[in-house]
């Protein structure tokens, strides 16, 4: 770590690289609570940044023996309105990628709801609160990073006691999200997300960022003062934080000058 930076961070060669090591230290976690018949409780992040550690879980659970029949995992996020058979929501995204090529039982699993009605989205949001303390709390949270800095859909600025809401969608995050639907019109402009303060609760974080385009945030994160136009900054708090990066994220850094 250099002087200037303010969060623990790793730095690999490429993305395959670090998401084997983060894949492996998820591993740990399940198999240190299944070996005290625990069960294990993660935060789970979609998006490009995950895939390989997700590749990598399902590998070691074919090749391996790891099981995750002892596992209940939470999802950050969902874009509100679109139903579960989109092949843009978040709920397709988790079991295309992971949920359906793994041994975890489907009612351990939640992925936030994006269709229930505007009414319900208050106590639907507190009850996932609840489900996920009555679960004992996250033992690991994954993490992504949006270049305007949003963990989950926190946009700036976020409260840093902020819990699982409904949260309007930066123009930055809806614009890189707009080749995925086919074009900006089509990207929801809202979404349900866990809070900064619901993600801070996790014993242990890691955050994930790949690729030149995350260099910038990824310095402002690491380097900068903790501000609600970066809520990732309030990460540099957290008693058991990790960022997990490649060279090139990494590329603009004090140390890498």
């Amino acid at each position: 770590m250099s002087n200037v930076e303010k969060m623990k961070l790793e730095i690999y060669p490429d993305q395959a690289a670090g998401s084997v090591a983060v894949a492996q230290q998820i591993a740990q976690i399940i198999r240190e609570k299944n070996a005290k018949g625990e069960t294990a409780v993660l935060g789970l992040a979609t998006g490009s940044s995950p895939l390989k550690v997700y590749a990598e879980l399902i590998r070691m659970c074919r090749e391996e023996g790891l099981s995750f029949k002892n596992v209940k995992t939470f999802n950050l996020d969902e874009y509100y309105g679109l139903t579960q058979d989109n092949d843009q929501s978040y709920w397709y995204f988790m079991h295309h990628n992971l949920f359906d090529h793994i041994d975890i039982p489907a009612e351990n699993v939640n992925v936030p709801c994006g269709t229930m009605a505007m009414n319900e989205v208050e106590s639907w949001c507190e009850g996932y609160e609840k489900k996920i303390e009555a679960a004992g709390g996250l033992d690991f949270q994954l993490l992504g990073i949006g270049r305007s800095g949003h963990i989950g859909f926190n946009e700036p600025p976020s409260d840093p006691q902020s819990k699982t809401r409904m949260i309007h969608l930066h123009q930055i995050t809806r614009n890189d999200a707009a080749p995925a639907f086919g074009g900006l019109d089509n990207v929801p402009t809202s979404a349900i997300t866990m809070g900064v303060g619901t993600i801070f609760k996790a014993k242990k974080i890691i955050l994930m960022a790949w690729g030149a385009s995350k260099a910038d945030i990824i310095k402002r994160t690491v380097e900068g003062v903790m501000s609600d136009d970066v809520p990732a900054t309030y990460l540099q708090a957290h008693p058991n934080c990790t960022f997990v990066v490649d060279k090139a994220a990494a590329s603009l850094l004090e140390r890498s000058k």
